[in-house]
């Protein structure tokens, strides 16, 4: 009985260390809920390296790709910023020389939709798959998390272009390992219905059907944690 009293004397002041330690981490773990919370909901920013086709030529701001994309994210529930770095006109070599200038924004993806002012100018497509490669490889070493998308030449430019040009995209990709939508005009062009009367511009109905058709490809590299790589911030 000796024993019995003495260990439970020793127990009582042992467990109340334990209780308070308990006590202590339940508190700490009440504090730092709200910057796990805060961390979860911080948006993804988004970054449209592109031509006319994302700067929105001949639309309203609100009906460019860009703005439309970020519409349907966030209706899927998606907490992402879609940010528009399209110049119309611009080839990949004017995309190269400017993403300096467009990682001021800071994105932690950017989208690369380039190529088709290169394809519509007849270019080398030898060059352009040098410029692209080099945008990607200069995003990569940044350390934001790149994703391609493809251009088609018209099948009136010849079989040799068309091979050389279609095949640049699926070729980097490859290489990068990055992921890839192969066209960004699917099921839009070459529709009169679609598009502008220039027939190579989407209408805004044309451009709700691009967004339609790639938030897919989208929304699965969102929830793919590791293509995300969040640039430090100063």
């Amino acid at each position: 009985m000796k024993l019995q009293t003495r260990y439970g004397a020793f127990a009582a002041p042992v467990n109340s260390r334990i209780g308070a330690f308990l006590a202590l981490l339940l508190c700490l773990a009440a504090a730092m809920a709200p910057l796990r919370v805060h961390a979860q909901t911080e948006p993804v920013k988004l970054a449209i390296l592109g031509d006319s086709l994302a700067a929105g030529y001949g639309l309203a701001p609100a009906q460019a790709f860009p703005a439309r994309l970020q519409a349907a994210l966030k209706d899927k529930g998606r907490n992402v910023i879609v940010i528009n770095h399209g110049v119309s006109g611009d080839t990949t070599m004017g995309g190269l020389e400017r993403i300096d200038w467009m990682m001021a924004d800071k994105p932690d993806i950017v989208l690369v939709e380039l190529g088709g002012n290169d394809m519509l100018r007849a270019l080398d497509p030898a060059a352009t798959e040098r410029n692209l490669d080099a945008i990607i490889e200069k995003l990569k070493q940044a350390g934001t998390t790149v994703w391609l998308v493809g251009m088609m030449a018209p099948r009136n430019f010849g079989p040799e272009y068309v091979k050389q040009f279609d095949g640049i995209y699926k070729k980097l990709a490859d290489k990068h390992g990055v992921p890839l939508y192969p066209f960004f005009l699917d099921g839009v062009a070459q529709d009169p219905a679609l598009n502008q009367p220039d027939g190579i511009h989407p209408n805004a109905r044309g451009v709700d059907v691009i967004v339609e058709r790639i938030l897919p490809f989208v929304t699965k590299n969102l929830d793919n944690a590791a293509s995300v790589r969040r640039p430090a911030r100063p």
